[in-house]
């Protein structure tokens, strides 16, 4: 894989991963558009990998916080089960209808980032009008583990969805903004050991040059994202978002009729 090609899903992968615009998404678009294919099992593991740092490093106080409030960690475990359930019985099949790259496909694909866009446009109405907010709860977790579930579908950004349930069950801003990238680190580590396992079971090359560039460029720009993601959250300002996204639906359906790509 040539370096620049590293680069750019790398980035594609560290925004989108945190912004809530839905990373594999973009991946798609991306490889209709720019014909970049896909890395390999190992490069996207090592994607994975590095999209995890920055959690790492912005939630390090959260993360350690978990293991002296077991109750916490409870509640991530709860919140985890969905998407794994999903991912092992359904993800592949689900993958199929969207990677296909017929016209079908590219509506389906605007379909579900239509989709992410109105459940922002309505977290960001429904946050703004509340007035009590709660703290965690397992009537938290179990919403935002199931709104999960649903965002392994391309199109449906995982951070998105999970902010808005967080946000329609009342949960604080701070702690839904926290619990939310917390969420990330189980469902990213199971994508990374998933792929990790077929890269064992089939046997890949690896290029390390183009694997390091892509692993910095994930890791800085998922800093990036997770930072200004939190300055977002607690303005509850999703409306641009859903804009781009509305825009974005669009321009994947008419680039497949006009373009055939």
């Amino acid at each position: 894989m040539d370096v620049w090609k590293a680069i750019v899903l790398g980035a594609v992968q560290g925004f989108s991963e945190f912004l809530p615009v839905s990373s594999s998404g973009h991946l798609i678009l991306l490889q209709r558009w720019l014909g970049v294919e896909d890395g390999g099992l190992f490069f996207d593991v090592m994607l994975h990998i590095g999209t995890l740092i920055p959690v790492f490093i912005v939630l390090f106080r959260e993360i350690i916080g978990l293991f002296k409030v077991p109750k916490k960690l409870l509640y991530l475990i709860i919140a985890t089960i969905p998407a794994g359930l999903t991912g092992v019985f359904l993800g592949d099949k689900i993958e199929g209808y969207f990677y296909s790259g017929d016209l079908l496909a590219a509506i389906l694909l605007g379909v579900t980032f239509i989709l992410t866009a109105t459940e922002l446009f309505v977290a960001e109405t429904v946050s703004k009008k509340r007035e009590v907010f709660e703290p965690l709860s397992i009537k938290h977790a179990v919403c935002m583990g199931v709104a999960q579930g649903f965002a392994i579908v391309p199109g449906l950004s995982r951070s998105g969805t999970v902010l808005s349930a967080g946000c329609f069950s009342g949960l604080e801003k701070n702690q839904n903004a926290a619990f939310t990238f917390l969420m990330s680190i189980p469902v990213i580590l199971g994508a990374a050991l998933v792929s990790g396992y077929k890269c064992v079971k089939q046997g890949v090359s690896v290029e390390i040059v183009p694997i390091i560039a892509g692993v910095l460029t994930a890791a800085v720009t998922g800093y990036i994202a997770i930072k200004f993601m939190l300055s977002v959250i607690k303005r509850a300002d999703y409306k641009w978002f859903s804009l781009y996204l509305a825009v974005i639906a669009v321009v994947s359906v008419l680039s497949k009729v006009i373009f055939g790509v």
